[in-house]
């Protein structure tokens, strides 16, 4: 069973799912898990949000439920729907074989069998290993009108469905929400949270996070990708890479059998960290050895 006793206990396990995170990052978890809070989370992207949720569903041996947010999301793709060409067969067969009585029909059509649950619903479900971990990812694509409706349901931990009446969670799920900030979230929501903004690792803290998901790698190489995605941040870029980058590139310049960078091995992997091609073409030329010799030398001194 996951020790979520302490701070250090929930760190600890984090860690042991190759989760390394901070102790700000773990308090906040910790106190979440022990007050039964939703945990909003903001920060870039890539730099280990959804992540923090997969290695809490995996430590703690919950199911894991993702919400993945979109332009449009509305509350029936939220939480349920019915499955109408499931009732339209009901339906036909019942009129073939003259059993149509409309009230039992209006009864069964509208029963748990032609049910399609979503993730709200699914969350709200029992489980024999207790209550699963929601994850509501990227938050800040949906609009005003879906966060008031998830505002009322993190509320409550409870759904209406006019045919079937309301369903409450017997025990109240464990609610972590993302946001890539491209746009501000309502206050409102903010408030039913516990708030933390995930910022990019400092070296040590990034290096730790290499070690731990790409362990293969060499020290030597992974100090210097380290270094060299450190300093890339700094750059003017439309969009910088996030951790999930850094283990990437590492990955990819192991399956090169690389041992160390030079500008030729970054030039030819550079799609592995970074993901726009305005971004890409401002390393071309001498910009990779440039920014490639600052990290060598921020690594000698």
């Amino acid at each position: 069973m996951a020790d979520i006793s302490s701070i250090d206990a929930v760190q600890q396990m984090l860690a042991e799912q190759g989760y390394v995170c901070g102790r700000p990052l773990a308090t906040v978890v910790f106190l979440s898990l022990k007050l039964g809070r939703p945990l909003f989370l903001e920060g870039e992207a890539g730099v280990g949000k959804t992540e923090i949720a997969k290695a809490l569903a995996a430590s703690m041996g919950r199911r894991l439920i993702r919400l993945q947010c979109y332009e449009g999301l509305d509350a029936s793709s939220a939480v349920y729907e019915w499955n109408f060409a499931a009732q339209m067969v009901a339906i036909r067969t019942a009129e073939a074989t003259g059993s149509a009585d409309r009230k039992a029909l209006n009864a069964e059509l509208f029963s748990e069998e032609f049910l399609i649950e979503r993730p709200l619903l699914q969350a709200l479900r029992p489980d024999v290993n207790g209550p699963p971990i929601l994850l509501i990812d990227e938050l800040d694509r949906t609009d005003a009108p879906f966060e008031a409706f998830l505002l009322e349901a993190l509320s409550d931990f409870q759904i209406t469905i006019p045919e079937m009446g309301t369903i409450k969670a017997p025990e109240p799920p464990i609610v972590i929400l993302t946001s890539n900030r491209t746009r501000e979230v309502h206050d409102a929501l903010k408030r039913r949270c516990l708030y933390h903004w995930v910022d990019y690792p400092d070296f040590d803290r990034e290096m730790d996070i290499l070690q731990a998901r790409a362990p293969e790698a060499s020290e030597a190489l992974s100090r210097e990708v380290v270094a060299f995605v450190q300093r890339l941040r700094t750059e003017d870029l439309f969009k910088k890479p996030g951790v999930a980058e850094t283990i990437d590139w590492a990955k990819c310049l192991l399956a090169l059998d690389v041992l160390t960078l030079s500008p030729e091995v970054i030039a030819d992997t550079l799609g592995a960290v970074l993901k726009y091609q305005d971004d890409i073409a401002k390393l071309q030329g001498s910009e990779a050895k440039r920014i490639l010799d600052e990290a060598r030398a921020s690594l000698d001194a």
